[in-house]
């Protein structure tokens, strides 16, 4: 489960943009999961309680927004959501594609004051 080191990168970074904006205290920090990402959202949420503890983040509200994993297919051209179709062309059946969105993994939105 990578999902807790991401997390914790995530604080480092959250904390230094913090003191170069000269903020308080942050509220919601809000990020973007490509669903193609190799992260697992629900891991995300449950591991969150553990990367801000003892932290300045312990009180900050978390918010995923879950981006599509749409691809192309390098055959024929079609663009479809990789992840509803299983990795596979609903055309003509190739999985020889290219990623067009949901690698992501954003910080999206820092809510402070």
């Amino acid at each position: 489960m990578h999902e807790l080191g991401i997390l914790s990168a995530m604080v480092k970074t959250i904390e230094t943009v913090a003191k170069q904006e000269q903020l308080q205290r942050i509220e919601k920090i809000v990020l973007q999961v490509g669903e193609l990402s190799g992260v697992v959202p629900s891991y995300l949420e449950s591991c969150y309680p553990a990367a801000v503890y003892k932290t300045f983040m312990e009180n900050t509200a978390l918010e995923l927004e879950i981006v599509p994993g749409i691809a192309r297919c390098n055959d024929c051209g079609a663009e479809f959501n990789a992840v509803a179709c299983d990795l596979q062309c609903p055309e003509c059946a190739s999985q020889n594609l290219t990623a067009l969105s949901g690698r992501e993994l954003v910080i999206k939105e820092i809510q402070g004051c």
